[in-house]
């Protein structure tokens, strides 16, 4: 089974609603799958999510209380299949921090629904309510396309 690295700036708005919305996505289909989040600055080592993401997860039926923010770390490169950076940023500094041999595990998350290659999942943290849910709908929908090209295989 394929495992998933999710990483945004603070590892507490966008990767851990991508987390748990693969989490939903491998617990539907009954799969133990390994998934994770991590973040590229150390402004919330160690804090839960944003409470507007535990918030607009618990309205999706997750909970997201128990997760912990941290950092990328040279060891996720090998640990993981696919590691998915929420915008460009991410994508660039991953690809910087990558040994050479597993930069093609890096792709934004957008890459994986059609027509919206390229995109960035809005980061949330500045904005309003609306912006989770905003975010929310993107990582779910991103999520159930990977979990369908990358889990429904025989």
């Amino acid at each position: 089974m394929p495992s998933f690295l999710f990483v945004c700036t603070g590892n507490i708005c966008r990767s851990p609603l991508a987390e748990a919305a693969m989490r939903a996505e491998a617990k539907r289909r009954k799969l133990d799958v390994e998934i994770d989040s991590a973040g590229t600055g150390a402004w919330h080592l160690a804090h839960p999510p944003d409470r507007r993401a535990r918030k607009i997860a618990k309205k999706h039926g997750l909970n997201i209380d128990s997760y912990r923010a941290r950092l990328v770390t040279k060891e996720d490169f090998t640990r993981f299949d696919y590691i998915l950076a929420l915008d460009e940023s991410h994508f660039y500094y991953l690809r910087e921090l990558a040994p050479a041999h597993t930069r093609d595990k890096i792709t934004l998350l957008l890459d994986h629904v059609p027509g919206r290659e390229g995109e960035e999942v809005l980061d949330p943290y500045y904005g309003t309510e609306a912006d989770f849910d905003v975010t929310w709908t993107d990582v779910q929908e991103a999520c159930a396309h990977l979990a369908t090209k990358t889990l429904d295989r025989p």
